[in-house]
């Protein structure tokens, strides 16, 4: 999971005809455009279980980028408007299985990564290091675009895929059309996370402390199913998922360098694991809390059990057209899966800002 640690601290030939054109349609679908619905209007259907999740997507590819065999999905038509949906700890892509379809339907090119560490993602050379900073994921993204052909996309996350978007919009905002960010500003660096919190906000971070130890690491490794179950309950804990939905995603934790880039990204972050020199520069950057200027939403459920920065505090990183939704009906940390229309609406409009 993601928070930020200092006070400054989104029939073929259908969608061809349509295009992007076709968002407006998609909007009056979604039931948005309206005050309500940037307040989160009514409850998920899907959420609320009257409509069961989706289970697979249109397409699943693999592509040499940088340092990895990217596993991801895509959907939509090839010549859409590309949109990037990156996913968080502990989760995987099927966070989107029901975002996708809006979006693809919309006329919007849909591309979901597994992270370095998820899934079908592979290292090329067992000689790199399992590095889980947060440079690293950024650099992977802009990889797997020159790999795609994708000059710019909007960008949109939640957790780690937050950060990973934040970055790319702050270090390369020509990449970077518009951004989505399901907690806002999520930018750190090792020396602001040397800060320590109130006992409170402390104990929220548990588990980061645990992963600091080698107990911490053999438990991670022993129990990754059961700890991920946990921390989705207690980072959603009005969120009614059932088992069949948790095996989807536990299934990507299956990944042979899964557990070293979970204990590195959270090591790295405390100072207690090195990050690699070739990355130096931009955590450099990083750590001035660089303003984000592309277009902007970010997000926040009303149910949220994991730590998060105020939307108050961080409102002032973000230097362009900005937006800031809470989406109510006891929506937690997953907020993609969670309420996937809402997330889907504030990629369309983030589109249009």
């Amino acid at each position: 999971m993601n928070a930020i640690r200092t006070p400054e601290d989104i029939d073929h030939s259908r969608r061809r005809l349509f295009g992007i054109a076709a968002a407006t349609l998609a909007a009056a679908q979604l039931g948005a455009i309206s005050g309500a619905s940037a307040q989160g209007g009514d409850p998920e259907d899907i959420a609320s279980g009257s409509i069961k999740p989706r289970t697979s997507f249109a397409s699943l590819k693999q592509i040499d980028a940088g340092l990895l065999k990217v596993g991801y999905a895509e959907d939509g038509p090839s010549d859409g408007p590309p949109v990037i949906l990156l996913h968080g700890w502990p989760y995987d892509i099927y966070s989107y299985a029901d975002v996708v379809p809006l979006l693809a339907d919309a006329g919007y090119r849909v591309i979901v990564p597994y992270l370095r560490g998820y899934g079908t993602t592979r290292f090329l050379s067992d000689a790199t290091v399992r590095n889980g900073q947060q440079a690293a994921l950024a650099v992977d993204l802009i990889a797997m675009m020159d790999g795609l052909g994708i000059q710019k996309a909007v960008v949109a996350g939640y957790d780690w895929g937050a950060r990973t978007a934040n970055i790319v919009a702050a270090l390369w905002p020509e990449r970077c059309k518009a951004m989505v960010s399901v907690s806002g500003y999520l930018i750190g660096s090792q020396a602001a996370n040397m800060a320590p919190l109130p006992p409170q906000a402390e104990l929220q971070w548990w588990y980061q402390f645990y992963f600091a130890t080698e107990r911490g690491r053999a438990g991670y490794a022993k129990n990754t199913a059961d700890f991920a179950k946990l921390i989705w309950r207690l980072a959603s804990p009005q969120w009614k998922f059932d088992d069949a939905t948790f095996a989807l995603s536990a299934a990507a934790f299956a990944n042979p360098d899964h557990v070293d880039i979970v204990i590195h990204n959270y090591r790295w972050r405390l100072g207690l694991a090195a990050g690699e020199p070739k990355y130096d520069d931009l955590e450099k950057q990083l750590a001035t809390s660089p303003m984000i200027g592309v277009p902007t939403i970010t997000m926040e459920g009303d149910a949220n059990g994991a730590p998060h920065p105020d939307p108050g505090v961080y409102a002032k990183r973000f230097s362009g057209k900005y937006e800031h939704r809470l989406i109510t009906g006891g929506i937690g940390h997953n907020l993609p899966q969670e309420a996937p229309q809402a997330f889907a609406q504030a990629v369309i409009d983030v589109n249009r800002f």
